[in-house]
Formats: structure tokens, sequence, C-alpha cells
């Protein structure tokens, strides 16, 4: 995985650097919460916008700021997401969450910053004004209410639901939670040239889905240290979650024949979609 590798590495870096720059001459506590929640990720959806932007011929510099407002708005979602009347976590990545290191006030804030500053960041996409237009709708929709955060609202209501989710709901669910920002992402290169979607549209939605079922399994197998934040807490919690319907060794099943399905929309690109079927490959080998 030596040159998916470096790419996710290159587009992390590029996206830690643009919101940095944006963020330059401002200062506070809210400003470093919002360098310190975008800091230690894995950058994969700042890569998936690049890798799609490169298949599609569009230069990195144009795509750099759709890549770093898919990540500034990831980490939003996150830091909310860990507040005490959401998930109420203590770690994220192996450090304290932004309410714990500072309050809940500067996270709220933090998160809102985020949040706005990505629709700031994707403006600035270097591509056609009616391609830039499409990025920003896009975007509004998938981190939204038909997207993130409808996901979110739909995994709140089922903690407290009298019976627990089936298999077909949480899926539902968790196309919005974890796959409306992966799809977006991998779209975005298409979106930006002009060209068809259908192939990263079915590749990302098989790869949205692998991504949490493997969440759901480090949530079981995975030791707090390595993952970065609590484990056990579904568990703890009655959650249904892909293992609990589907048992692990099939929701590992499930997760391989999702990463194949990914791999095999990546047909019409050949030899050139190499490094989009390495990181599929990772998202079910990661342990964080």
């Amino acid at each position: 995985m030596g040159g998916f590798a470096q790419a996710l590495a290159d587009a992390g870096a590029r996206a830690g650097a643009r919101i940095a720059a944006a963020l330059d001459g401002t200062e506070g506590p809210v400003r470093d919460a919002m360098i310190y929640a975008t800091t230690g990720g894995k950058g994969m959806r700042a890569f998936l916008v690049l890798e799609s932007a490169r298949l599609h011929g569009v230069g990195m510099d144009d795509a750099a700021p759709a890549a770093a407002a898919i990540e500034a708005l990831h980490a939003y979602s996150l830091v909310h997401d860990d507040l005490p009347c959401m998930d109420d976590d203590d770690l994220r990545r192996g450090h304290p969450t932004v309410h714990r290191k500072w309050d809940n006030a500067t996270a709220v804030l933090a998160g809102d910053a985020l949040q706005t500053l990505a629709f700031g960041l994707v403006a600035q996409t270097g591509v056609p004004d009616a391609a830039r237009l499409t990025l920003v709708r896009s975007l509004a929709q998938a981190s939204g209410v038909r997207g993130m955060v409808g996901g979110q609202a739909l995994d709140i209501a089922a903690e407290s639901a009298a019976t627990p989710l089936t298999l077909e709901q949480i899926t539902f669910l968790q196309s919005g939670k974890t796959g409306a920002l992966i799809e977006w992402s991998a779209m975005a290169g298409p979106r930006m040239a002009g060209a068809d979607t259908v192939a990263l549209g079915k590749y990302a939605r098989a790869l949205g889905l692998a991504f949490q079922i493997t969440d759901d399994i480090l949530d079981v197998e995975g030791d707090a240290q390595t993952v970065g934040k609590a484990v056990g807490k579904d568990a703890t919690a009655g959650k249904a979650t892909f293992v609990s319907l589907l048992g692990l060794n099939s929701a590992k099943a499930r997760a391989h024949a999702l990463v194949d399905e990914a791999c095999d929309a990546l047909s019409v690109y050949g030899n050139e979609g190499c490094t989009l079927r390495e990181a599929a490959q990772f998202v079910i080998a990661r342990k964080s």
C-alpha cells in the first residue's frame, strides 16, 4: 500500500495546510480548538477528493480547497458528536475531546466555525462557477438533514427506541451518518470536471458501509489505546449494530464483500483506479 499510504499522507497535509492558512490571523481558544480538532485524523475524505480529482484531470492545487473543506466539516461533526448531549466521549484520536480539553461552549463554537469554514473553503475550489456551485450545493445536502445530520439524529433516536433497529434501518442510518460525506468526497472529482459520477458513487456507497461495519467490529475487537477512543460502548448500551445483528464473522464477511463491490465499480478507470482500490482494502484492514 505504498502508493496509497503516501497519497493519504499528502492529502492530509494539504488539507491541514489549507485549514491553517484560512485561520491565519485569528487567535483565541475557538481558533486553537479548530486546529486541534482537524489534527491527527487519517485524511481519508481529503484523499478521496484529491484522488477522484486526479482521475478526472483536475489539478491538486485546484482541488485542495474542497479536500480541506470536507476535513473541516468532518471535524465539526466529530466535535459535536463527542459532546455530553450526544455520545459523551472523553477521547478522540487518542487525545482528550475538544469539550474535555476546553469546555462545552468552546466545543460548540469550534464545531460551528469549522462548519462555516468548510463552505468558505469549498467555494474557493479552482473550477468553473457551475461546478463550484454543484460542490457547494451537494455538500450542503450531504452534511444536512438529508445526510450526515439526519443519520446522526436517527442514531440518537435509536438509543431510546423501544425495539432495536433492523439491519435495513441501520444500513439506511449509516448511509447518512457515515456514508454521505464519504460519498461526497469520492464524487467531488467528477463533479469538478463535469463528468459522470455513477462509478465513483457506487464505489463510495460500498466503501462507506464497509467503513461503518469496520467501526462496529473495532468497537468489539479493538482496544481503546489503538482505536483512540472508548470501545465497547455499543454493547454496553444495548445498541443494535452490524455486529450484533449479523454476528462478528458475518459482519467481517459483509465488509469484505463490500470492498469487492467497491473495487468492481472502479473497472471503468482500469489501472488508474489502483490507489482507490488500495484505499478500499485499507478501510477494512485498519485498527483505528
